[in-house]
């Protein structure tokens, strides 16, 4: 049978205070065992690795960052030069189509001159 069933109430009413009285035990035992020297200590040995490794995380983000940085200002300087480069290509291009302008123009002007001396002059006729 339960053992609830068979018990009095003092008897139920005396092992829940003991029960209390273990647990209250337990909890002030451990409450000793936490603030104990040795417990400290091991805080304090977690807290300086949880320190290191956050800085060591750390260490890692800047040297990412940095590395992304140096990629993209050579990205940067890259294309400035691929624009540099294109813009002149242009320019010279430009000085080309201008040169051969003023080439076919000094022909067709050195041309025009020629038939202007030969051309046969009209006659006065009084």
């Amino acid at each position: 049978m339960n053992w609830s069933k068979n018990a009095s109430f003092a008897d139920r009413l005396s092992a829940a205070a003991e029960a209390k009285k273990a647990q209250l035990e337990r909890a002030a035992q451990a409450r000793s065992e936490a603030e104990s020297p040795a417990a400290i200590k091991r805080r304090m040995a977690r807290d300086a690795v949880k320190v290191a490794r956050d800085a060591r995380i750390a260490e890692r983000r800047a040297t990412k960052l940095a590395v992304e940085a140096r990629q993209a200002a050579a990205l940067a300087a890259a294309q400035a030069a691929e624009v540099a480069a294109r813009e002149a290509a242009l320019k010279a291009e430009q000085a080309a189509r201008d040169a051969e302008f003023a080439e076919q123009t000094a022909r067709e002007a050195a041309l025009e001159a020629a038939a202007a001396v030969n051309a046969p002059r009209p006659r006065y006729i009084p």
